[in-house]
């Protein structure tokens, strides 16, 4: 069974290694030519697999391994980043901020679900929209399909342009920093705040600090685990029993194993159980499966998508991103991170 399956996943993930290792090469090439890397390696992986996946649909053949790196690669990655990164950043940061994420997943939501309302969209489409984009993308809109009853076409659309619109926020988010004079620390907090996923969150910080790194991926895990309380809440409005909601009530849905992993090795990361010596290791194969994994991401983005998805999901999931940083950068004023 295991060999079966790695044979299955062996084709999909060459094909992501290897684009990894273009991009690497790339960011290599840019550091040989201009002294510096323009591109980290990860961006440059996403927009390489978002170009071969544009020009070319991978059959079944494929499939297994992209999912692979996408997922499981990621979640490894993920999961010893927690290594690196001490729980004193958030406290640096105030304990206030784990009171603003949840106010901030609140007041999005609701934001999120009349900007839909008011633009047509029906009632659960609407929700789809307002909880992929506050809280974790694509796992929300997973999770509270089956709560609120959502139709397969209405969470198709919700997923698929949110994987486009997550690839565009991690690429243009860093503009931010010169713009709005952010420090590393505001960058961490509103990449946390407002980017989909966990690994993109890497994506769109690693290029610019260590600082807004670990920061935002924090920032973003307490945003994850936002995605439980959400959920009971729905099923209870929608009428529904938690017996009747049981497989997305599921813990390992709730809160994936991978996330409590990165808990733990940052709780033993702050209180010094986990040495310098095995953090140098971690951190370069962390770095190297993220790279893959963002390989992946790119191979499950089609630009093409765009021209499917209505125009009213369109301007609705847009805006509600908006919204969410504009609401984001208040909570950083309000808080007075530095």
């Amino acid at each position: 069974m295991i060999r079966t399956r790695i044979a299955q996943a062996a084709p999909g993930t060459a094909l992501c290694a290897a684009i990894a290792l273009a991009a690497m090469g790339l960011q290599w090439a840019e550091e040989h030519w201009t002294g510096r890397p323009w591109l980290e390696a990860l961006v440059i992986a996403i927009l390489l697999g978002t170009l071969v996946r544009t020009l070319w649909t991978p059959d079944r053949r494929w499939t297994p391994g992209i999912g692979f790196s996408a997922r499981t690669l990621l979640e490894i990655a993920v999961m010893l980043l927690g290594a690196s990164i001490s729980f004193q950043a958030v406290l640096d940061a105030g304990l206030g901020l784990i009171l603003g994420i949840a106010v901030v997943v609140a007041l999005a939501i609701g934001a999120s679900y009349g900007l839909g309302r008011w633009l047509g969209l029906p009632k659960r489409m609407a929700m789809l929209v307002a909880c992929g984009n506050s809280i974790c993308g694509n796992s929300a809109i997973a999770a509270v399909a089956p709560v609120i009853g959502a139709k397969p076409e209405d969470v198709a659309s919700a997923i698929a342009f949110t994987a486009i619109l997550g690839v565009i926020v991690v690429l243009s988010l860093p503009l931010l920093v010169p713009l709005l004079g952010l420090s590393m620390t505001q960058y961490g907090v509103l990449a946390g705040l407002t980017v989909y996923a966990v690994p993109q969150v890497l994506a769109a910080t690693v290029p610019v600090s260590l600082v807004s790194t670990q920061l935002g991926t924090l920032v973003k895990l307490v945003r994850v685990l936002m995605l439980g309380p959400v959920v009971i809440g729905l099923s209870l409005v929608a009428g529904r029993s938690t017996a009747d909601a049981k497989p997305s009530l599921a813990w390992s849905r709730l809160v994936p194993w991978f996330i409590v992993g990165f808990l733990g090795l940052a709780l033993l990361r702050s209180l010094g159980v986990i040495p310098d010596v095995v953090l140098r290791a971690v951190v370069p194969i962390a770095t190297l499966l993220t790279v893959i994994a963002m390989a992946a991401l790119g191979l499950g983005v089609d630009l093409r998508i765009l021209s499917r998805v209505g125009a009213r999901v369109t301007l609705a999931v847009t805006l509600s991103l908006l919204v969410l940083i504009a609401i984001s950068l208040g909570l950083i004023r309000l808080l007075g991170i530095a």
